[in-house]
């Protein structure tokens, strides 16, 4: 068993232990530490001096299926530096928010199911990052869609999270229900013999197997829509906000911070190397599509009232830079959109796993009943204003660097002339003050200012929450300072699915 399908059987496993009896807390929080230790262990013997190579490392493949008439299907596992660096957001954020969720007798209901459901959606999110088998990349995916549904119906926050589970389903699997019809659209154009991702990308660049001109316009709208619904891409984001803000905080976490990627992953991995004339044809529609979740979101952003409705607003909002630095589709956009869906997704689940402590302690998120809590909380205020700083792309977290990279793989090449994506670009630049205006304003009403009356100051963070929370405050730090640590893994990995050169 290679070390890949050890990290990705683990938490299912862990899970099944789990449902049989297995102590709940314990097992998924030891099982979670595991899987960053392996994937850690993964990313120190990983080479990075592959520049070009499409190859994934850590490989290993076993047929289930080969019959006439079928593609090929293969329960297959491998990394490149682009997977490695999502299964590290994965590892990070499924250990932090394991350390983030309450201790089984403080469960309404049933604590088993509950940690169930983390286990399998971070085991999903880890398995349809790692998978190189088309048909098991969409299905790990769904596995962790279905907990997520059953962890906001039945644990989650607020007297809507019956209706909210119900509209997160009837989107997502709208848009998952899209996304298959492009998937065997594509694999059809491409032949129909097999699912292995390496294998149709490679037909996708011949000339003798690629996919009809035609063809590829239908095969890139249809992906481009499926991956956009589960990205909450405008105008089909409004199941994002609610369902974050009335989840659960580990499942807020997993879903906002990992399993969201999976859309902007899909679209880099597969839809742009399918269908590359498909994307230049609806390049514009990308471009008005990404100004809506940046502009539009953002001004939504700035009227939410709640701590974890702005959150969730924001997390929508932020993924139009991701859409930008993939409609560039040079290597410096490439780069820096998987790299910030890296940085994002630690901030995101920072700043979730803190607006859940304090609604537990508050028993609010209201603005206007919240105010100078700083003072009294030092601790609190100190490592959520970092979490701010982080969002809005503070010099020295890890968002920095990847909006700078974005900005300016969306504005070079070419001549002088004022492109759409160019104009794009100074756009999206106004959604940095827009963030700015939100996330500031939300820190200063809640931990500036006079305390209401009313408002009673609990104690501050303990270690059980100060240790999750420099997990992911160090990360953000740690790749901020030195964006080389994964951009070593980003590099090779965009050249070889592309083909393009470094520059």
């Amino acid at each position: 068993m290679s070390l890949i399908e050890i990290i990705v059987f683990l938490p299912l496993l862990a899970a099944l232990a789990v449902g049989l009896g297995s102590p709940a807390r314990f097992t998924a929080l030891g099982t979670s530490v595991l899987v960053l230790l392996l994937t850690l262990a993964a990313a120190i013997r990983f080479q990075t001096n592959l520049e070009g190579s499409a190859s994934f490392q850590f490989a290993s493949s076993r047929t289930l299926l080969e019959i006439a008439g079928f593609p090929k299907l293969s329960l297959a596992f491998g990394l490149d530096g682009m997977s490695l660096v999502l299964l590290l957001l994965s590892a990070i954020v499924m250990v932090a928010a394991m350390m983030v969720a309450p201790k089984e007798d403080a469960i309404k209901g049933s604590a088993r199911l509950y940690y169930i459901s983390l286990l399998l959606i971070a085991g999903g999110a880890i398995g349809a990052f790692c998978s190189t088998d088309l048909f098991f990349l969409y299905a790990f995916h769904e596995l962790a869609l279905i907990p997520t549904f059953l962890m906001i119906g039945i644990f989650g926050h607020g007297e809507n999270r019956v209706r909210t589970a119900w509209t997160i389903t009837i989107f997502l699997g709208v848009g998952s229900l899209i996304l298959l019809v492009g998937l065997i659209l594509g694999v059809n154009a491409l032949g129909g013999t097999t699912f292995d991702i390496a294998s149709l990308v490679t037909f996708a660049k011949e000339p003798g197997t690629a996919i009809a001109a035609g063809m590829q316009s239908w095969v890139f709208l249809l992906l481009f829509i499926g991956f956009g619904i589960l990205v909450s891409l405008f105008p089909f984001h409004s199941w994002a906000a609610p369902a974050y803000a009335e989840a659960p905080t580990p499942v807020a976490m997993l879903h906002a911070g990992v399993l969201k990627k999976f859309g902007l992953y899909g679209l880099i991995r597969i839809a742009m190397p399918f269908a590359p004339l498909g994307a230049e044809k609806w390049l514009n529609l990308v471009l008005v599509l990404l100004l809506g979740n940046i502009l539009y979101i953002g001004l939504v952003t700035i009227a939410q009232k709640k701590l974890d409705r702005m959150l969730g607003y924001s997390s929508v909002m932020h993924m139009g830079y991701v859409f930008l630095g993939i409609a560039a589709g040079n290597h410096l956009g490439l780069s820096g959109a998987v790299l910030l869906m890296f940085a994002h997704g630690i901030s995101i689940a920072l700043l979730f796993a803190l607006s859940g402590w304090m609604r537990d302690q508050f028993g609010t998120l209201d603005f206007d009943k919240l105010g100078g809590i700083a003072k009294s909380m030092p601790k609190l205020g100190l490592v959520f204003g970092f979490g701010v700083f982080a969002s809005i792309g503070l010099p020295g977290f890890a968002n920095f660097a990847a909006e700078v990279a974005i900005f300016f793989g969306a504005f070079s090449g070419g001549d002088e002339t004022m492109t759409w994506i160019r104009w794009a670009t100074i756009g999206a630049l106004w959604g940095v003050v827009i963030s700015a205006v939100y996330m500031l304003r939300a820190y200063r009403q809640i931990f500036l200012g006079p305390k209401p009356e009313k408002l009673k100051t609990p104690a501050d963070l303990d270690w059980s929450m100060r240790v999750p929370i420099l997990i992911l405050l160090v990360t953000l730090l740690a790749v901020g300072f030195v964006p080389e640590l994964l951009n070593q893994y980003i590099r090779p990995a965009i050249n070889g699915i592309f083909l393009i050169t470094a520059g």
